[in-house]
This record gives structure tokens, sequence and C-alpha cells, in this order.
């Protein structure tokens, strides 16, 4: 059974900042790999890949991040773009 405290903890302390949240080696390569793709894509190079390579994760695993980071980003501009508001009931994220 999942402790949902400690399962609320853990995510707070990873929106409020990953780098100092209690990941796994590959969570944070992906973490790392997510920020950079959203800050400066241009910037990905073979090298990024092949960390996340080294972390265990094959092509597809690396494919599926790539689809699921991109949607995110894509879907938050449109919100972020469209001025939509969170509804009343949702927290901040990293608000405990």
């Amino acid at each position: 059974m999942v402790d949902q405290e400690k399962a609320d903890q853990y995510v707070h302390a990873v929106v409020k900042d990953w780098r100092s949240a209690p990941l796994t080696a590959v969570d944070r390569a992906l973490c790392q790999f997510a920020a950079k793709l959203t800050r400066l894509p241009q910037a990905i190079s073979e090298a990024d890949i092949n960390a996340l390579r080294e972390q265990g994760l094959d092509d597809s695993a690396i494919h599926d991040a790539v689809q699921v980071i991109g949607y995110f980003n894509y879907i938050t501009r449109v919100a972020e773009g469209l001025g939509v508001e969170n509804e009343p009931f949702i927290q901040p994220w990293g608000a405990q």
C-alpha cells in the first residue's frame, strides 16, 4: 500500500526543486534532459541522448520521454497563450 503522505512529500520535493529531490539516477537524468529540452531545445546533442542511454534507457524509452516532454511543453504554452486560469480547487505545484 502506498503511503499517501510520503508520496505527496516526494511529489512536492520534485516540483519545488528536482535537483535536490531524492530521485533515482535515471529520474535525475530524465529531469535534466527535460529541463534542457524545454529551455534550450536547439542545444540537445548526441551526448544528451547518450547520457540517457547510459542510465539504461533504450531508444524507444527516449522517444517516449521526448514525446511526453514535448506534449507538456505544448499544452502549457496553449493554456498560457489563451490565458487559461487554474480551477480554484487546484493547488499550485510545490505548495503544501
